[in-house]
């Protein structure tokens, strides 16, 4: 696949447990050394990636960003960033990360728990992340889309959307949360990460069972707002997983080269401000 002079992967994590320790609750963690920012460094060389978009993980880190703060400040703005705080930020807090050059905060419905944007204080916090001028990051799975999506919409941030949703092959492009997802395009807020297929398909590689969702997605959001990411270092899988075949997927759900550049470039770079 011919890539294009510039290229972000705008989902993956990065881990430098000498510099920065795992916080001692974290549970699991990930290896001693799964992946600094200088060894991926070394993949985007080999792989023709110039930018990239880090989300502070939860494995190992929790709640502390402060690994992905100092990859983004080295980085002269080849690195941009995604914060993941507490569902219980304060505004402080929020100004802070702001202020380290944090773009969005990541809520992450599987860790966090639904209550965190279907409860009571759910509306606020999403008010509170979009006045601080962060856009918010989210990752459901299966349905858990479908109970939040009214809230989300409401809210009008800046919304975008982990690895596709991450759908259930087995239940077809009509499931609750997959048709809630596509629903958001016609927000004109909303985009999302062609990324993952490895979290959600339940067949080995190449993930072909996850290939009509990114393409479902595609026709819905269009490439205007639709990028895509790795997932690197590839945490917490029971099987190996490499960064080329994740970027030549990106071949099959949009064999147009215009559409890929855009996917690659074009929509990150105004999404998210790479220089």
């Amino acid at each position: 696949m011919k890539l294009p002079p510039r290229v972000a992967d705008c989902h993956l994590h990065v881990f430098d447990p000498d510099r920065f320790p795992y916080d001692p609750e974290a549970n699991p963690r990930p290896l001693k050394d799964p992946g600094t920012p200088a060894q991926f460094r070394a993949v985007m060389a080999a792989h023709g990636i110039t930018h990239a978009l880090l989300v502070s993980p939860w494995t190992g880190y929790r709640f502390d960003s402060r690994c992905t703060i100092d990859a983004v400040k080295r980085s002269k703005g080849q690195f941009r960033g995604i914060a993941r705080p507490s569902p219980h930020v304060s505004d402080e807090q929020l100004r802070e990360l702001k202020k380290a050059g944090m773009l969005g905060i990541r809520i992450d419905l599987l860790t966090d728990g639904m209550a965190v944007l279907a409860g009571p204080h759910g509306p606020n916090l999403l008010a509170r992340i979009r006045d601080h001028g962060f856009m918010v990051q989210i990752q459901p799975e299966k349905d858990l889309l479908a109970d939040v999506a009214t809230r989300l919409r409401d809210s009008k941030a800046q919304i975008v959307i982990d690895h596709c949703g991450r759908p259930d092959p087995a239940r077809g492009l009509n499931q609750p949360g997959f048709k809630a997802l596509l629903k958001l395009a016609d927000s004109g807020r909303c985009a999302v990460k062609l990324s993952g297929p490895f979290r959600f398909s339940h067949q080995p590689f190449p993930y072909r069972d996850a290939d009509p969702y990114p393409k479902a997605l595609l026709r819905a959001f269009g490439p205007e707002n639709c990028v895509w990411g790795s997932d690197w270092p590839f945490v917490l899988l029971s099987g190996h997983v490499d960064y080329g075949p994740c970027l030549q997927a990106l071949e099959r759900w949009a064999p147009k080269a215009a559409d890929r550049r855009r996917i690659l470039w074009d929509t990150p770079q105004r999404l998210y401000g790479f220089r």
